[in-house]
């Protein structure tokens, strides 16, 4: 008897978690495992802040899939097509002609992307902030833009380069515009005799009442009165409508320049869905029970499961009809429960039922600064961040990644942070082009024609 095929589409938290457990967990005549996905690394995006400030290595917050996986067959592409009637995906891989995989089972998990909206100019002048490029271009960014509010006479000019826009209040944009606004305040403060600390504007745009919606509204209010005190400007229940030359627009009729602009409000489904033939819910996510199992209304899909950003997963501990939420925190669980009902199901039992109530959440204000709501306990300042500190190292993937990111901090606690930009990492060719002439191609000789040999030739 064959091994049954398992194919995993997406290496995210869901992707790499669950390829991991059936690794360990599934002999090899039972079964063989294919990720495919286009990056070579599983990103933990709750170290995204961390990275782009600075406190870990950027390396540090990505886990190689070769290195983690080393009992599964990754394959680096993108999937095109899922014909799940054949039981058939089609990967088109970095380089080459498209390849079809066959499977018996498939985990779909290709995660999330960001959620935007059609506003004026976001397309030409936002950022997202979901993977550590976007992360190093963050950081490179605003590092620059010191450069250039340091280095102009421009009162203009130095205006805009030092107003830093970010768009959502959730935990990426909290995370994000406090762990930025911390570097570039020690950046500014050791580094730029030219600069004050309070020419720096930094503005945080959230279309709702409130910021950081999963904890109680008295952690979201003290999280605004931590960000106020340190001079941000804080801008609830307003909307960005445009950012058109880099022109930030507002609801509130306010409009300021700024040449950094992020967008962190929110997620959807990854585009990859559209070319599933799995049913899918009117979000765009694809239909599952309790079990992991895609159903098509009460059907189970045989064959078929997802979790994690990208699928409608029901939350046995909430309301009726109510849905996980896209954290990290469900789709590591999930990640390992799907595991666990493939491998039951290959062994002939029944799959069991996800069903994890939400512990609660952490989230980093910049150095020494937090907020932390956990089994109901709330804790603020110093305590909440290196409980959040604590949880993250606890739950990135490999004893590798836990002792690099340790070290990190630890080296932190006697170095300064580096708060030198490389801006050439993203235009490397740059420098050399300009000094390369342009050379055209030569013109192609063609080849001289063959003299045709008589048909009867070599005859005798």
């Amino acid at each position: 008897m064959r091994p049954q095929r398992i194919l995993v589409v997406g290496a995210g938290h869901v992707g790499l978690y669950a390829a991991l457990r059936m690794s360990k967990k599934l002999r090899a005549r039972e079964a063989e495992v294919t990720v495919v996905d286009p990056q070579p690394h599983m990103t933990y995006q709750p170290f995204l802040p961390e990275a782009s400030a600075g406190n870990i290595s950027p390396r540090h917050a990505v886990v190689p899939l070769r290195r983690e996986l080393r009992n599964c067959h990754i394959v680096a592409g993108t999937v095109t097509d899922v014909s799940h009637d054949r039981k058939v995906a089609t990967v088109q891989p970095i380089v080459g002609p498209p390849r079809e995989i066959e499977y018996d089972h498939i985990i779909v998990a290709p995660g999330s992307v960001s959620r935007t909206l059609p506003i004026p100019g976001l397309r030409e002048h936002g950022i997202g902030f979901k993977t550590i490029g976007e992360a190093i271009y963050l950081r490179n960014h605003v590092l620059d833009q010191l450069d250039v509010a340091a280095s102009t006479t421009d009162p203009a000019v130095r205006e805009r380069a030092l107003t830093f826009v970010f768009v959502g209040g959730g935990y990426a944009g909290i995370e994000a515009v406090a762990e930025m606004e911390d570097m570039a305040h020690d950046a500014v403060k050791r580094y730029y005799p030219e600069l004050s600390i309070d020419e720096m504007h930094w503005v945080l745009v959230e279309a709702t009442n409130r910021v950081l919606p999963e904890v109680d509204r008295d952690m979201g209010a003290y999280t605004v009165q931590v960000l106020l005190k340190r001079k941000l400007d804080i801008r609830l229940g307003t909307r960005l409508e445009s950012c058109v030359d880099g022109i930030v627009k507002l609801s509130d009729g306010d409009s300021l320049p700024a040449d950094t602009i992020v967008w962190t409000a929110g997620v959807k489904p990854s585009p990859m869905l559209d070319f599933v033939d799995l049913p899918k819910d009117q979000r765009g996510r694809i239909t599952t029970n309790a079990s992991l199992q895609v159903v098509d209304g009460d059907e189970v899909v045989e064959g078929a499961w997802s979790a994690g950003d990208c699928a409608a997963v029901p939350d046995l501990t909430g309301a009726p009809g109510a849905f996980c939420s896209p954290s990290a925190q469900h789709a590591v669980r999930q990640a390992n429960q799907l595991a666990d009902n493939i491998r039951s199901v290959i062994r002939g039992r029944q799959p069991a039922q996800y069903k994890h109530k939400h512990v609660g959440s952490v989230a980093s204000l910049g150095l020494h600064k937090g907020v932390a709501q956990v089994y109901g306990i709330k804790l603020t300042g110093i305590v909440a961040w290196l409980m959040h500190r604590a949880y993250h190292l606890s739950r990135i993937p490999s004893t590798n990644r836990k002792v690099r990111v340790l070290i990190d901090w630890m080296l932190a606690l006697f170095l300064r942070r580096e708060t030198v930009s490389l801006g050439q990492l993203h235009d490397p060719k740059e420098e050399f082009t300009d000094v390369t002439p342009h050379i055209p191609a030569p013109p192609e000789v063609p080849a001289p024609p063959t003299e045709r040999q008589p048909a009867t030739a070599g005859r005798r």
